[in-house]
């Protein structure tokens, strides 16, 4: 990024997976290792510096201590928490610390869309219905919500740095980079603003080479953990980090999903009707 402009950092990664059918076509959504909901975040980080140093060291204690020695997921060759913070593979104590880390950062902010797999079943099987051609694509999902997420979040600054976590053995860069530039193009269009043409680094990355994007894991993880299983005490944590998630199949209150932030607060009481 060039200096003496604004720029802005952003971590992607996401929660759940974006399957639906199994073998056969057979409906999976909510099967064991099928989730019910796939959910897109965006952790905004002011300084990714100091984050990646205070994770590392973190880290670095926690392998050091006696009382983690024998753990699997603290061996190498597991590439498990001796590699990368990762809140579906870490023990409870581990995660303890990871969120007391994050809870005393003030300059994370988290950004979400989350998708209601059975809603998005409704939408393919009726576009199966007008078109037999076409095949419903994980990707195509994806690319939909860094759209939708990113349409109001790209305006302000000269230059964006987007680390997206790696899905798979293509980076699809070219991908993203139209989706992110499709994502500013509606903005524009939706409130006829004149677009400041900020310039666009899309980098996609592994998880365990960057820091933020475990944090951001982290976030995500809490998240999951709401709607899939109503557990509100993780997401409790970082909330004051929260700045939208989007509800993007609650169409309870208008057709465009439902929009929490800091006036409208997401918990399990927000959601326990939606179902």
């Amino acid at each position: 990024m060039a200096s003496g402009v604004k720029s802005c950092h952003y971590f992607v990664d996401e929660a759940g997976d974006p399957n639906l059918f199994g073998k056969r076509g057979k409906v999976i959504i909510g099967d064991a290792g099928c989730s019910k909901f796939f959910i897109l975040g965006a952790l905004r980080v002011d300084d990714p510096e100091s984050l990646a140093l205070e994770f590392n060291t973190l880290r670095a204690k926690l392998i050091a201590d006696p009382y983690f020695a024998s753990v699997p997921s603290f061996q190498p060759g597991n590439k498990k928490t001796a590699v990368a913070f990762h809140a579906k593979d870490d023990l409870p104590e581990v995660r303890r610390e990871v969120f007391s880390l994050l809870m005393k950062r003030k300059d994370l902010r988290f950004f979400a869309i989350v998708r209601d797999k059975q809603k998005l079943l409704s939408y393919v099987q009726q576009r199966n219905l007008a078109d037999a051609a076409y095949k419903y694509d994980g990707n195509e999902l994806y690319d939909y919500l860094v759209r939708r997420l990113f349409r109001d979040m790209l305006h302000k600054d000269d230059e964006y740095r987007v680390s997206f976590a790696r899905r798979g053995n293509s980076p699809r860069t070219q991908a993203l980079m139209t989706a992110l530039q499709a994502a500013q193009e509606n903005f524009s269009r939706k409130y006829n603003h004149v677009t400041n043409h900020a310039r666009f680094e899309v980098v996609p990355a592994y998880s365990k080479d960057v820091p933020a994007l475990q944090a951001a894991d982290y976030y995500l993880w809490s998240l999951q953990r709401l709607f899939e299983r109503g557990e509100e005490r993780y997401i409790s944590l970082l909330r004051p980090s929260f700045r939208l998630v989007i509800d993007m199949d609650d169409n309870r209150f208008a057709a465009y999903g439902t929009y929490y932030d800091k006036k409208k607060i997401l918990d399990a009481a927000a959601i326990k009707d939606r179902f």
